[in-house]
C-alpha cells in the first residue's frame, strides 16, 4: 500500500483538490434549474471535479517506462 501511494502520490492530491474545486464550484455557481447534468447535484459536481483534478495532476508525473 505505501508503495502505491509513493508511487501515485501527485494523482491522489490531485483527486483531492479535484473534488473540493468541483464542490466548491456547485456550491457558488451550480444549476439553479436542475437541468444541467455536472452541476445539478453536489456529487455530480464532486466526482466530475476529482476525475479531472486527477487526470489533470497525473500529467505531471514521471514516466517510468524507458524511451527507445
Amino acid at each position: 500500500m505505501k508503495k502505491y501511494v509513493k508511487k501515485y502520490w501527485l494523482t491522489i492530491i490531485g483527486v483531492a483538490a479535484g473534488a473540493v474545486a468541483g464542490y466548491f464550484y456547485w456550491q457558488q455557481i451550480g444549476c439553479s434549474s436542475g437541468t444541467c447534468l455536472i452541476t445539478s447535484k453536489p456529487l455530480n459536481s464532486t466526482v466530475y471535479g476529482a476525475v479531472m483534478g486527477g487526470l489533470l495532476f497525473s500529467l505531471f508525473m514521471k514516466s517510468d517506462k524507458e524511451s527507445v
